[in-house]
């Protein structure tokens, strides 16, 4: 099954906490959050106070995606705040085993993400340790790009990795993903899509997901 995972940067951050109630409601999967620091992207967010006040809003998992410097930094705080997945960039950190391994430490499930222009050899040594691998087909740091098709073959390569693993890893794709390119990324091989504008922009989000759960 297809897990859409719509991601609050394109909420009413006025109301994000009924803005959340209301992805639940219209049945999503997970709730995305990206986390931005002003120095790994060239933007600020939310910090793991936000994630303390959303929390109560919903019973849907947080995917809480760190794009961030030195994540090892702040890791429990994201835990302790109430986030059920977190991911950091292979590209923020040297420590990337140790930071698997605190996250799983916490009771948190670990995933780690790649931008469009990190090769894929540079997450292999890690495939056999996470729970969840996010590639970007946009650069990470603003919502509302084009979707980057050299993520595709990324896609195509994790999926036929964890296959040989027998890994249960979840595949996830976040950057410019609406119906068409949703589609392309599923029969790459992804098992989440995550989405702001897209969904946040049409009139009716439920069938829009539900559309997209059976683009198999």
């Amino acid at each position: 099954m297809i897990k859409i995972a719509p991601s609050i940067l394109s909420a009413d951050f006025s109301r994000l906490g009924e803005e959340v109630e209301r992805l639940e409601s219209e049945g999503a999967d997970w709730i995305h959050v990206d986390v931005m620091d002003g120095m790994f992207v060239p933007n600020i967010t939310i910090g793991p106070a936000v994630i303390e006040a959303i929390r109560p809003w919903t019973s849907l998992p947080l995917d809480v995606h760190l794009m961030i410097a030195s994540p090892e930094r702040y890791i429990k705080q994201f835990a302790d705040a109430g986030a059920d997945l977190i991911t950091i960039h292979v590209e923020a950190t040297e420590d990337i085993d140790n930071t698997i391994q605190l996250i799983h430490s916490l009771g948190k499930k670990a995933g780690l993400s790649l931008n469009p222009e990190t090769p894929f050899s540079r997450v292999e040594p890690y495939l056999n340790f996470i729970d969840l691998l996010l590639v970007m087909t946009v650069h990470p740091g603003f919502g509302g790009q084009s979707f980057m098709p050299i993520g595709l073959s990324k896609i195509s390569s994790a999926r036929k990795t964890f296959d040989l693993l027998g890994s249960n890893a979840e595949l996830e794709v976040d950057g410019g993903i609406n119906r068409s390119t949703g589609k392309q990324c599923i029969d790459a091989g992804a098992t989440v899509l995550a989405a702001g504008s897209a969904l946040f922009g049409c009139p009716n989000m439920r069938e829009e997901m539900e559309l997209w759960r059976n683009m198999r």
